[in-house]
């Protein structure tokens, strides 16, 4: 082979370099003419590229499979980049971690543009869908007409609460009701009377009734998965169904009565 020309050299050197390199035989037989060794050669490139080509057709076709829970992947990425560069506390970072588990459960979508491209009609069915187990739940929309139910549930904001976090404090100006769909919550009053509301219950309307401060704080018990309503919205709703506004204060008044409240209007 010393005695071969330089381009023969060379051919061989880059064989055998490819060989190694693109890790794809070529035979029993090793190429022998320069004619096999350039052929082989480019039958070794057009293998890789065509291999290539499989593996990322493929690899995009199983991330295009399960594309919300990759979006949701690459979220958490930022969020965990974002704890590290505050050098945010483990317990924190942990309660971050369970919030995004909880609230978003592995998936991740742009609802309100997906929502936002739709027509009304249909953007109406799918939310009145998603939010069945509510209406379901709530005897004050099971009730109730149910262009006031549509009208209501187009409003609704999805939050999600931990254990012990304060919904609702006292002192501050209310600006949201809640409605639960899932979770326990306390209303936690001056004289110390603690009362449970679970699934179908609603709360915090009494201060968008009233306009006031909040009376009593709510802190959460368990994971709530909850539905808030801003007071413009409340207001919004309830200046096309009058009638409702009295079913709201019927319930905000023997609400008071349980938990002790003597005069009206409070503001919880």
């Amino acid at each position: 082979v010393q005695n071969d020309s330089w381009g023969k050299q060379y051919s061989h050197a880059l064989f055998k370099a490819m060989s190694h390199m693109l890790c794809i035989g070529y035979g029993q037989q090793a190429p022998e003419g320069m004619t096999d060794v350039w052929l082989t050669m480019l039958s070794m490139i057009v293998g890789a590229t065509c291999y290539a080509m499989f593996i990322g057709h493929a690899t995009a076709l199983i991330q295009s499979l399960d594309s919300s829970r990759r979006q949701y992947q690459e979220k958490y990425k930022q969020v965990e980049q974002y704890m590290s560069f505050h050098k945010l506390p483990g317990d924190t970072r942990q309660r971050i971690h369970e919030y995004y588990e909880h609230r978003y459960q592995g998936k991740m979508f742009d609802e309100e543009n997906i929502l936002g491209e739709l027509s009304e009609p249909l953007k109406e069915e799918i939310i009145n869908f998603n939010c069945r187990n509510l209406v379901a739940n709530m005897p004050l929309f099971a009730n109730a007409d149910p262009n006031f139910v549509t009208a209501m549930l187009t409003k609704l904001r999805f939050e999600v609460f931990q254990p012990g976090d304060f919904i609702i404090r006292e002192g501050t100006v209310g600006k949201k009701m809640y409605f639960i769909q899932h979770g326990v919550v306390s209303i936690l009053t001056k004289g110390n009377k603690e009362t449970k509301l679970s699934d179908g219950s609603y709360f915090g309307e009494i201060c968008l009734l009233t306009r006031g401060r909040r009376t009593a704080s709510v802190r959460a018990d368990t994971y709530c998965r909850l539905y808030s309503l801003s007071v413009d919205n409340f207001n919004e709703v309830l200046e096309e169904y009058p009638m409702m506004r009295r079913a709201f204060e019927t319930v905000a008044m023997d609400r008071l009565d349980r938990i002790g409240e003597e005069e009206w209007p409070p503001g919880l």
